[in-house]
């Protein structure tokens, strides 16, 4: 996405977020990057804010971690 402009996202699906990162789910994700939609499976760990914007942690099987904004989630399905 072009705009970098956090857009707060819905309290019922953030309270979603939360719940997946307090049992360490295992998803499927889409979310916008810069140039393209991005797609990764992993377990989510975390969910916080930083710089005025809120972020999901995803811990991938590599065991690296990627943090991606919650507006910029676009599907998410538990696996």
């Amino acid at each position: 996405m072009s705009d970098d402009s956090y857009i707060p996202i819905n309290c019922g699906l953030h309270s979603n977020y939360e719940l997946l990162a307090m049992h360490r789910r295992r998803v499927g994700i889409c979310w916008d990057s810069a140039s393209k939609m991005e797609e990764k499976t992993g377990r989510v760990v975390d969910v916080f804010t930083h710089n005025k914007a809120e972020y999901l942690r995803l811990l991938l099987p590599s065991e690296d971690t990627i943090d991606i904004r919650l507006d910029h989630i676009r599907k998410i399905v538990t696996k």
